[in-house]
């Protein structure tokens, strides 16, 4: 035997139901609070601070990179040309 029950009612008449507390209020002021936090963040926000935050580790993040393809294709010093392999012998 299967019973189906369809219910329908708004979550706040669900909450008053199984007895859940109403925490909109809360909800409400926490947003409102995060919300003046990230305006207080963004308008911090120096582009010069972020620039030099930010850019030397992404520099040395691509100067990786390249480090670990010319390791990869065999050749330890890319700059180095072939002809001067060749006379170091």
């Amino acid at each position: 035997m299967k019973v189906k029950f369809d219910i329908e009612c708004t979550p706040q008449e669900a909450r008053q139901f199984f007895g859940l507390p109403n925490v909109e209020p809360m909800q409400d002021a926490l947003m409102k609070e995060l919300e003046e936090r990230m305006r207080e963040n963004i308008n911090s926000l120096d582009p010069d601070v972020m620039l030099k935050t930010w850019l030397p580790a992404t520099i040395e993040g691509w100067g990786q990179v390249q480090k670990m393809f010319w390791e990869q294709m065999g050749m330890n010093n890319p700059m180095q040309s072939t002809d001067s392999k060749n006379t170091k012998k």
